[in-house]
């Protein structure tokens, strides 16, 4: 299949924006969307999607995405990160995973960066193309139950895990817990994602395939060779007074459990990532930072990529990294896949868009659901190590989870 595309700047107005909207109120009809900063791609349609399960899921998606790259045909008068030939994708978490992972090229994908919009067409017209494009839509709420692993399973589960780090089996794993909701047919995930655009403005907030939510975690971008990613390992709720708020970001630093699952989870990015690169920086010391309802340990690692590899090759190598699957990862995945036995689907996954040229961005699909079926999985995980506490993992997990309840209610 051929696909035409044609990239070109458009105003707010040709949108049917005001001057000066939020970016994010062009969320409504569309079927795609990966923002952070007030800015970034939302598409509408769909022109292709490409699927792969199993252990070379990423890899077939790679070959597949180049072989739609080669048949395409691009006019890109823009000429900015994100513009000309694009896909939103969504992998799934497990190499055994039954669920799909994919690559969505839209019909229609409008983009911003600081000041510039764009409208990306492929294989429709441009006036074709606005007329997809509508804000209407209806809020839903929704309510939540627990799933197929209940809080006090999940406690059981948490001193398995400890347990097993007790062996020297592992030194980290990362468990986590569903629950569920059920929609009518009609439920739109839209107005979700605009009520978690204006609370958690930046994290990255994503929409692909029923995949939805507000993930702080950046697993990998590349711009023209130049890695980056954020890796989030250590944990703690916010505090409704200023004073203990900063004294729980200072502890957390100060926190010998967390900076250890931290470590693992930096250690893992950088084990993996030496293969393309052999110029890797990362921050000397993790540094806390808040959201609106947690605190997380965090540290930025950058690299200069010595091959043309895409950002999809690079997601296989990293993905599942600590902050996700644990430390060592194999033997921690088979942890997972004994204790929880439970489907995660593309939850904990990568999750992002990707370029013609193979430069994109991928977060680690945190902090949101699965819509499929009319049911709504969400699902949300704690990192364990030999201090932790089952009782004080499953409140973080409550935490985890409040952002996507919230958005729901």
């Amino acid at each position: 299949m051929t696909l035409k595309v044609h990239s070109r700047l458009v105003t707010a107005k040709e949108l049917g924006l005001d001057e000066g909207s939020a970016f994010a109120e062009l969320l409504g009809s569309n079927s795609s969307a990966f923002l952070s900063d007030k800015q970034g791609l939302i598409g509408w349609g769909e022109a292709l999607r490409l699927e792969a399960t199993g252990p070379n899921r990423i890899i077939e998606l790679d070959t597949q995405w180049r072989d739609a790259v080669s048949n395409a045909e691009v006019t890109d008068e823009v000429n900015l990160s994100g513009s000309g030939l694009i896909c939103f994708g969504s992998i799934a978490f497990s190499d055994k995973s039954p669920s799909t992972s994919v690559l969505v090229i839209p019909k229609v994908i409008v983009g911003k960066h600081q000041d510039k919009l764009w409208l990306t067409t492929v294989n429709i017209d441009k006036d074709k193309a606005l007329d997809l494009i509508s804000f209407d839509s209806t809020f839903t709420s929704a309510s939540f139950e627990p799933g197929q692993i209940t809080p006090e399973q999940y406690v059981l589960n948490v001193e398995r895990a400890v347990e097993e780090i007790a062996s020297k089996n592992i030194e980290k794993v990362v468990l986590a817990r569903d629950l569920k909701a059920s929609v009518s047919e009609s439920f739109n995930i839209n107005p979700v994602l605009r009520k978690l655009e204006k609370k958690f403005d930046t994290c990255y907030i994503y929409s692909v395939a029923g995949l939805f939510g507000a993930s702080p975690e950046l697993l990998v971008k590349v711009e023209r060779k130049q890695f980056s990613a954020r890796v989030l390992a250590g944990t703690a709720g916010r505090g409704t007074d200023p004073g203990v708020d900063q004294a729980i970001g200072s502890a957390l630093f100060d926190s010998p459990k967390n900076r250890s699952e931290h470590k693992y989870a930096i250690d893992s990015l950088v084990a993996s990532l030496q293969k393309f690169s052999d110029e890797i920086d990362v921050d000397d010391k993790p540094f806390s930072i808040a959201l609106p309802n947690l605190w997380h340990l965090a540290s930025d690692v950058r690299a200069l990529l010595n091959s043309d590899a895409s950002s999809l090759q690079v997601v296989n190598a990293l993905h599942p990294s600590a902050a996700v699957a644990g430390t060592p990862r194999d033997k921690a995945l088979e942890v997972i896949e004994a204790i929880e036995n439970v489907d995660r689907g593309r939850y904990a996954g990568p999750v992002g868009w990707l370029g013609a040229d193979g430069d994109g961005v991928w977060a680690i699909a945190l902090r949101g659901a699965q819509l499929e079926n009319n049911v709504l999985t969400a699902f949300a995980g704690c990192g364990i190590v030999a201090e932790s506490d089952a009782q004080a993992e499953l409140a973080e997990a409550v935490l985890k989870f409040k952002p996507i309840v919230d958005a729901l209610s």
